[in-house]
């Protein structure tokens, strides 16, 4: 497309005479009162998400079936002659994937 000798003139003017206005924080105070419509939505997609989550866990038996899988793991384990295995370590252990586990669940909500 062409540009007019109207276009270039008004684009000299313009930059010209360019003048800044003094914001005072006007433009961070609008925004900090607009709403945050997809913040809201985000966070209630979240929720809902974990509830399901957390009810289906419940409905499909969730918790029997770690409980198994855990036993599972331990007899295979003392089978396998892992039984000179620190406790103190296996405690770590499962306190360090616990709180993975929190730490997990917190920054979901």
């Amino acid at each position: 497309m062409m540009e007019t000798t109207d276009d270039k003139l008004l684009r000299e003017f313009f930059s010209d005479h360019r003048k800044e206005i003094a914001d005072n924080g006007f433009s961070r105070r609008v925004m900090q009162h607009l709403p945050d419509r997809y913040y809201r939505i985000s966070q209630l997609w979240s929720l809902f998400c974990f509830t399901l989550a957390i009810g289906l866990f419940f409905y499909l038996d969730g918790l029997q079936l770690v409980l198994a899988t855990l036993r599972e793991a331990l007899a295979h384990m003392l089978e396998s002659g892992a039984t000179e295995m620190d406790p103190k370590s296996m405690i770590m252990v499962v306190i360090v994937l616990l709180y993975f586990g929190y730490r997990k669940v917190c920054s979901l909500v």
